[in-house]
């Protein structure tokens, strides 16, 4: 069993949006022969982009499996979105992953999510492989996009594999360590020869680079590099693997997914350079006091999986995504969902091909395997047959914008919440909550683009319509003057009428202390019985204020004088002399709008920063101050919510994808005075439509 682990990989392709991570994808199982025929992402027939929100539109919105077997070794791959609306579906695949191949455009470079993707490999401390893609293309330059890697990326870059021609004229790559060619003909036949004579000094520089870099690794090496000697290849290559393990550099391979150029050496390179279950080791895990427990890949030991993806379909119900990290799993049985202490039967397992599920009779520890209709069971939980031990959950990246979403057709709210709660179970980069004072239900997400393809799954897998609207800004209103008046309300009918009868003075509260109400009769003007009755009253009339019907916050009212009759007093009549004493004295405390301030860090490379600000300002912003991060600037700010309700898709405008921000309230503040005559002459418009 030892031995069959140590010839697994699991493998995820990661990296920016269009860089070609499906494409390779396509080209590895085309090769290893898993699919007879080559598709291609512009014509929708992919084996891993086979949903229709990704046929539509020719990327990834969410992480796909596969496997091939080479040269005895099996390899499960796991194909990633990388754009924007998406890339939070990443970042939770990851971590079941034992290394990473980060897909690089050769024209573009690593683009801005390549640097997301980046820091999550580092943070999970995993292997990473750069992938220098589409050297067939016009302007392809492996230096270039070596360099843009190191500096963008902050990591160490040793390039193994050199590209034979270029642009159009790419035909092939030569091997650093072998020093071999591999040549691709018109029909794609491989042909391994010597070095081209052309590039024999390239070759000869860049292997002594290679042999520097890795020489560096081991003080032994070192030393007989530095005396002159020639390192044999076994050291080298011993230390080139030590070092990749180790997370030391990312070696540098290339080819073109489109062209099927690269992609055997490629398999040889994962084969022999990338680590196994067994390499990756330990796990760690915690109980529910924080101490830990380090779980190995031993399959002799007690089961322990992690759940790290889930796809939900309406007829099939959710499927469970999840590494076996120790022990066996056979073909059914129970485990324990230690997140929810909740007891989970499954009856058959299955491997994940593409579109396709494949029943199988055993998963050993690394094992990529799936299990369906869990009752319990979300991506991030632990599963275990042993103690009540969790592995440290993913976090998905923060949504950054919001809409209100509501049914089409009417009596289908609850169709619509129920579909949202199961597409969220599949996608962990949404939240969901409900704006009890604007009465909508607020969806967040990475994008607008990521909102739409949620509305468009729900439609297709649960035949829910919905429709989606900037929401509102929950607004409020104080007062800024102190005033008193009485509140009377006193009807006559046969028999028993009604009568109460109170003063009050209302006046401004300090910020954020919300409501206070001060009960100072003396003298039994107003029956104690009756003195709650009052506070319900000017509570209830508050929640809608005069300027344009929002909640009243941060005032004092106090119960000072009032009257009352032995017959016709009752609760009620005291809760409307309440209400109406809070309207009257609303009226005359110069009442005034507050909006809801934004808490925003924005994330940015240096030479952004004066655009920002600049931008900030002219939204009402205020900075509060900046920090440093590495190469980037953090910019905190306090935003209104009203002018930064899109923000999402304007960074991204003004740093070409490269800025990120996280939001969260703060606190209400005054609305400048001819906004708020706007915002208030708007809504009562739209109240009156």
């Amino acid at each position: 069993m030892t031995e069959q682990i140590a010839k697994m990989r699991n493998v995820a392709l990661a990296g920016h949006g269009g860089a070609g991570k499906t494409s390779l994808a396509e080209a590895m199982l085309f090769k290893a022969g898993v699919i007879n025929r080559f598709g291609k992402v512009e014509e929708g027939n992919t084996a891993m982009d086979f949903q229709p929100e990704e046929v539509r539109k020719q990327q990834s919105v969410s992480s796909a499996f596969h496997k091939y077997t080479w040269k005895k070794h099996e390899i499960s791959i796991m194909d990633t979105p990388g754009d924007q609306n998406f890339v939070s579906a990443a970042t939770t695949c990851i971590p079941g992953a034992d290394s990473v191949i980060m897909v690089i455009d050769g024209v573009d470079g690593p683009s801005a999510m390549t640097e997301v993707i980046s820091a999550c490999v580092d943070k999970y401390n995993l292997p990473s492989v750069l992938f220098i893609n589409k050297m067939d293309r016009e302007r392809a330059n492996i230096q270039t996009a070596v360099e843009a890697c190191e500096k963008n990326l902050n990591r160490k870059a040793i390039i193994v594999q050199l590209p034979i021609g270029s642009e159009a004229d790419f035909q092939g790559v030569v091997d650093i360590l072998s020093g071999k060619a591999y040549i691709y003909g018109q029909d794609g036949k491989l042909t391994i020869s010597d070095v081209p004579e052309s590039m024999v000094d390239d070759v000869e520089s860049a292997r002594e680079s290679f042999v520097e870099n890795i020489a560096e690794l081991d003080d032994t090496l070192l030393e007989k590099y530095l005396e002159g000697e020639t390192l044999s290849e076994a050291d080298l290559i011993k230390t080139f693997r030590k070092g990749i393990l180790a997370c030391a550099f990312s070696p540098v391979l290339c080819g073109s997914a489109t062209k099927l150029i690269g992609i055997e050496i490629l398999f040889d390179f994962i084969n022999n350079a990338l680590p196994s279950p067994l390499d990756r080791g330990t796990w760690i895990a915690k109980d529910k006091k924080g101490q830990e427990f380090e779980i190995d890949p031993d399959p002799d030991a007690p089961f322990y999986g992690f759940v790290f993806n889930t796809i939900v379909d309406a007829y099939a119900g959710r499927l469970s995504v999840f590494r076996v990290i120790s022990g066996k799993l056979g073909k059914e049985g129970t485990f324990l969902n230690v997140n929810k202490d909740a007891k989970e039967r499954f009856t058959q397992l299955l491997e994940i091909l593409g579109k396709e599920q494949k029943p199988i009779t055993e998963a050993l520890p690394g094992a990529i395997v799936a299990v369906a209709k869990l009752k319990e069971t979300f991506t991030g939980d632990t599963i275990s047959g042993d103690k009540e031990i969790c592995f440290d959950v993913p976090e998905p990246m923060p949504p950054v914008i919001s809409f209100a979403v509501s049914s089409k057709n009417k009596g289908e709210d609850d169709k619509v919440h129920g579909a949202l709660r199961k597409i969220m179970e599949e996608d962990t980069g949404l939240q969901l909550r409900r704006e009890i004072e604007t009465n909508e239900t607020i969806l967040s997400g990475r994008g607008l683009v990521h909102i739409e393809t949620t509305i468009e799954k729900i439609k297709r897998k649960f035949n829910v319509d919905m429709e989606i609207s900037t929401p509102k800004v929950p607004y409020r209103e104080t007062f800024k003057k102190k005033i008193r008046v009485q509140g009377r309300h006193k009807k006559q009918s046969g028999g028993h009428g009604q009568f109460g009868d109170c003063w009050i003075i209302l006046e401004p509260g300090a910020k954020g202390t919300g409501f206070e109400f001060i009960d100072k009769i003396v003298g039994g003007s107003i029956p104690k019985t009756y003195i709650p009755a009052v506070e319900k009253g000017v509570v209830e009339a508050s929640q809608k204020g005069i300027l344009a019907g929002f909640p009243c916050v941060d005032f004092k009212v106090t119960v000072d004088d009032g009257s009352y009759h032995s017959v016709d007093s009752s609760e009620m009549a005291f809760k409307m002399a309440g209400s109406i004493a809070f309207k009257k004295a609303a009226e005359q405390a110069n009442a005034t709008l507050l909006e809801p301030i934004m808490k925003i860090s924005i994330v940015v490379p240096e030479e952004f920063t004066g655009d920002i600000m600049g931008d900030l300002n002219s939204r009402r912003g205020r900075v509060l101050g900046m920090d440093t991060e590495g190469s980037k600037q953090i910019i905190n700010a306090n935003v209104p919510m009203a002018e930064i309700l899109r923000y999402a898709p304007d960074l991204r405008s003004m740093t070409g994808g490269r800025g990120t921000f996280t939001l969260d309230f703060d606190h209400y503040d005054e609305v400048p005075g001819d906004i708020a005559a706007k915002v208030i002459e708007r809504i009562k418009a739209e109240r009156e439509e």
